[in-house]
């Protein structure tokens, strides 16, 4: 992961400040989005990925699903990442541009893991309350996982905040073994 990680961020990079630049940061997140969930497609990959299909060839086959929802500076960026062979690299461009594109509209995505559901009250006064310690608008999105037992995981960005009761077992097994 770290490597395609690696690989796709010059490439976000580059994206992104053509979008800024142009004032089209929604338009190109949504075509990177599209691009990136055509080419997540299993059987599609597959497609592309066949040896004797042309960098080219794998570029069209892209524009071909897309169709005209990609413009022509798109279609352009979708023919190099082709051409050096990082269609693969997709989904984290897409991934590495919205968090660019978070950071400079002053957002942040949160992802929060509890045990139990949270209602949308519980989710919207979580949400503020997140808002003013991280001084940002806040995108807030809840899974849940039972095997937290209780407590919460809260993502944002790189940082990790584990108040779940796993978490803290977890952190007690380890102050037992050393």
């Amino acid at each position: 992961m770290a490597e395609l990680t690696t690989v796709a961020r010059p490439y976000a990079k580059a994206a992104f400040e053509h979008a800024r630049g142009a004032g089209e940061l929604a338009g190109w997140s949504s075509m990177l989005a599209l691009a990136a969930a055509v080419v997540a497609n299993a059987d599609f990959n597959q497609y592309i990925s066949r040896p004797m299909l042309s960098a080219t060839e794998q570029a069209e086959a892209v524009f071909k699903v897309c169709g005209d929802r990609l413009d022509a500076a798109g279609r352009n960026f979708i023919s190099n990442v082709a051409s050096h062979k990082r269609l693969a690299a997709l989904p984290a461009i897409s991934s590495l541009f919205e968090g660019l594109r978070a950071e400079a509209e002053g957002a942040v995505d949160v992802t929060v893991t509890t045990a139990f559901a949270l209602t949308a009250e519980q989710t919207q006064q979580l949400g503020q309350v997140l808002a003013q310690k991280l001084s940002r608008q806040v995108n807030v999105s809840s899974t849940t996982d039972a095997s937290l037992i209780g407590g919460t995981i809260i993502r944002a960005g790189d940082m990790v905040i584990d108040a779940s009761v796993r978490g803290q077992l977890g952190k007690l097994r380890s102050a037992l073994n050393t």
